[in-house]
């Protein structure tokens, strides 16, 4: 394992969180938007995660011993990134509006299947997972000032 490799991990469970987080906040935004440019009400995003894996043999701050003595497999977590945002294909909620602009025919409009209350816990679940992402990262540093510490001494 490489020296940044702890800080490495961190930063990139922040990022992921942090989109995570900012497309939560636009499935809120948007739980009543019944027209949208394509048409048709707004969709639920959803953020796919996936794990990086990066090839031991191509570690970017590895040192000669690391790369000798390393018993594990060909490959080494890097992190987290984002795969993919994806649109839900759960059917709109109808709700019987006649004086409503985007009313159809029969005098229904169609609406967004998101849950505001599903997506606040949603929002506290990324946020949460960002904290804990900033913890670990804090104690890596405090880890690595500490060392110096005795390495000064």
């Amino acid at each position: 394992m490489g020296f940044f490799d702890g800080y490495n991990v961190a930063t990139s469970g922040m990022s992921a969180q942090r989109t995570r987080i900012n497309v939560v906040s636009a499935n809120i935004a948007n739980a009543k938007t019944t027209h949208t440019e394509q048409g048709g009400p707004y969709k639920k995003q959803q953020v796919v995660f996936e794990d990086v894996l990066l090839q031991s043999g191509k570690k970017t701050n590895a040192n000669d011993v690391e790369m000798n003595n390393n018993s594990n497999s060909a490959q080494s977590l890097r992190g987290v990134g984002v795969k993919a945002i994806t649109e839900t294909n759960n059917d709109p909620i109808m709700r019987y509006e006649p004086s409503h602009p985007d009313a159809n025919e029969e005098g229904y409009v169609a609406y967004p299947d998101i849950n505001p209350v599903i997506e606040m816990v949603d929002l506290i679940e990324a946020m949460r997972s960002y904290e804990a992402n900033v913890a670990s990262f804090n104690t890596h540093k405090n880890i690595d000032t500490k060392t110096l510490e005795i390495l000064k001494a």
